[in-house]
């Protein structure tokens, strides 16, 4: 598959959780993507300090059925980031794609186990925002780590989709709540066997989609192996410098 580049506008930004900006594109005429690819988003030099043009690769929040394209990122301190915060509204941006493996398996009488630590959940919004839109009679379940709830990107947004969606059963935890200052009613495990095994019940031949920080991934894995699930059923992403 060759991968196309094409450009892009900067409609809007906006903070979507503490720390984590989601930046909405136009989308470009004929870009077409599946729920839970990757594009790289290329700033041109003239808009980074030191004058290299730099890319970064992203998931896109947004599904396909919307009528622009957004990413979001955890706006650590680094030349790409500071430069995608500067970037004016109406600046143009290069998009290369879209690529990535996290695209909904088309079995729909299995169900989909969907695994997320902190900004590894972008891909999935996409792909929950689309199975809503579409009515899709799979079964899917998403696990959602976090710190805090001042951290969890979308989880209002998620919350909602959960009371459209028959289908979709949402179990957040937090795992810091010594630190935060928001009431929280929810689990506060952190994702291991106990809590695969609860998610997992009832389920049967469920696919596994795991992304979030490298770390996450591997343990993640791991812990899925032990509970008994294959690596054929297992589809992973790992999310550098997020």
């Amino acid at each position: 598959m060759s991968m196309s580049t094409c450009q892009a506008l900067l409609q809007a930004r906006e903070e979507v959780a503490v720390g984590t900006m989601a930046f909405h594109f136009q989308r470009p005429a004929g870009f077409a993507f599946k729920a839970g690819q990757a594009i790289d988003l290329i700033l041109p030099a003239a808009e980074v300090a030191g004058g290299q043009s730099q890319r970064h690769a992203f998931s896109l929040v947004s599904a396909p059925f919307e009528d622009e394209l957004v990413i979001t990122t955890r706006m650590r301190d680094s030349v790409f980031k500071r430069a995608l915060r500067m970037l004016p509204i109406g600046a143009l941006v290069e998009i290369e794609g879209p690529f990535g493996s996290l695209i909904l398996h088309s079995d729909r009488a299995r169900p989909a186990i969907f695994i997320a630590g902190g900004i590894g959940i972008t891909p999935f919004v996409s792909v929950l925002r689309q199975a809503t839109h579409d009515r899709l009679p799979q079964e899917m379940v998403l696990l959602y780590s976090n710190r805090r709830p001042e951290d969890a990107a979308f989880l209002p947004e998620l919350q909602n989709l959960e009371r459209h969606n028959a289908k979709f059963h949402l179990v957040p935890t937090m795992t810091a709540m010594g630190k935060s200052a928001m009431p929280w009613q929810g689990e506060t495990r952190h994702i291991a066997e106990d809590l695969l095994r609860k998610t997992m019940n009832g389920l049967q031949k469920p696919v596994f989609y795991v992304a979030g920080p490298p770390g996450l991934v591997a343990a993640m894995c791991d812990v899925l192996n032990r509970v008994g699930v294959n690596d054929d059923d297992i589809r992973s992403e790992e999310f550098y410098g997020y």
